[in-house]
C-alpha cells in the first residue's frame, strides 16, 4: 500500500490556496448522456481560464512557481505544484525546478521524478507534448490525478485492458499501447516511452534534438498509451491526453450539437494522427 502522503498534503495544501485565491477550482457539471458512454463529459461553468485561450505569450507560471501552490521539491529535480485551475482535488503537476522545454524529450531525471512521485501516490498519470497535443505551458510538467488502489484510473480502462488482454488495437488512429511490469518503482517507463516513440514516428533523442511529431502520453500502474497527434483543437473542444482517456470538457464554444451527432471517437480520430497517415474527413 502507498503511503499516499503527498496526495493528503496536497489536499490540505489546496484549502489553504484557495482561501488566498492561489487557487481557482474550475466548476463544472456532469452532462449526462449515456450514448456517450464510457466517456465523461463535463460542462464548464466557471469563466474560461486563460490556459484554454489560444492568445499569444504568457508569463511562465513556473518560473518562479507560486509558493501558495507547492506541495514537495523532489530530489530528482522537480517541483510538486498543486494545478491552479483544477477540475479534481488534489491535482498535481510534477514541473521541473529550472527551464527544460515541454517538447523536448522526457529525461531520466523527468522519469526518477515520476518514480519518487508514484511511490507515494498512484494514479492518472498523463502528458501533452506541446501546444498541438494540448499543453497549456511551455515549460516541462507531467501531471497526476490521484486515485486509491482498487479504483478506476480512466472512463475507458475496461477498454484498455480488454486490448491488453487480447492484443487487439482497433481504435483508428496512431497510438501504442503497453503493459506495465514495474508499476511503482517505474524502471520500465523509460525504455517503453523510447520504443513507443520508434513505433510512432517520434524519432529518437540519440538522433532528433525534439519528438518530430505531437503527443500524448497516458499511464497508470498497469499500462502505459501513447497518441500521436496532429492538432489540439476540434469542434470548439480543447483536447488534451484527457480526451483520450474518456475525460471530454465542453465550454460556450463546444459544438455539442455536433458531438451529439458525431460522438466522443469522432473528435479523437479528428486530432490524432491515421495509423497509415491517410487523409481523413476532417470534423470542424
Amino acid at each position: 500500500m502507498r503511503a499516499e502522503r503527498i496526495w493528503q498534503q496536497a489536499l490540505h495544501l489546496s484549502s489553504r490556496a484557495e482561501a488566498s485565491g492561489s487557487l481557482v477550482p474550475l466548476a463544472t457539471e456532469v452532462i449526462e448522456a449515456p450514448q456517450h458512454q464510457p466517456f465523461v463529459l463535463r460542462r464548464l461553468l466557471s469563466t474560461t481560464p486563460k490556459h484554454l485561450h489560444r492568445d499569444g505569450p504568457k508569463a511562465n507560471p513556473f518560473l518562479p512557481w507560486e509558493q501558495a501552490l507547492e506541495v514537495e521539491r523532489l530530489s530528482s529535480g522537480h517541483v510538486v505544484l498543486l494545478n491552479k485551475y483544477p477540475v479534481q482535488a488534489g491535482h498535481l503537476l510534477l514541473v521541473t525546478d529550472s527551464w527544460q522545454p515541454q517538447s523536448g524529450w522526457l529525461s531520466a531525471s523527468d522519469w526518477r521524478g515520476v518514480a519518487l512521485l508514484a511511490s507515494d501516490t498512484g494514479g492518472l498519470w498523463f502528458f501533452n507534448s506541446c501546444a498541438a497535443s494540448g499543453a497549456s505551458q511551455p515549460h516541462r510538467h507531467l501531471q497526476l490525478l490521484p486515485r486509491r488502489a482498487g479504483d478506476a484510473s480512466t472512463p475507458l480502462v475496461a477498454a484498455i485492458q480488454n486490448q491488453l488482454d487480447s492484443g487487439d488495437r482497433p481504435w483508428p488512429w496512431a497510438y501504442r499501447l503497453s503493459r506495465r511490469t514495474d508499476p511503482v518503482g517505474g524502471t520500465d517507463l523509460p525504455a517503453l516511452y523510447l520504443e513507443h516513440a520508434r513505433h510512432l514516428g517520434l524519432g529518437n533523442p540519440l538522433q532528433d534534438l525534439h519528438p518530430r511529431q505531437p503527443y500524448n502520453l497516458l499511464f497508470d500502474d498497469s499500462w502505459l498509451l501513447t497518441v500521436r497527434r496532429t492538432k489540439e483543437h476540434c469542434a470548439g473542444f480543447s483536447l488534451n491526453a484527457l480526451a483520450f482517456a474518456g475525460y471530454l470538457l465542453a465550454t460556450e464554444k463546444s459544438n455539442l450539437e455536433l458531438l451529439e451527432a458525431e460522438g466522443p471517437w469522432a473528435l479523437l480520430q479528428a486530432v490524432a494522427a491515421s495509423p497509415l497517415h491517410a487523409p481523413f474527413t476532417e470534423i470542424r
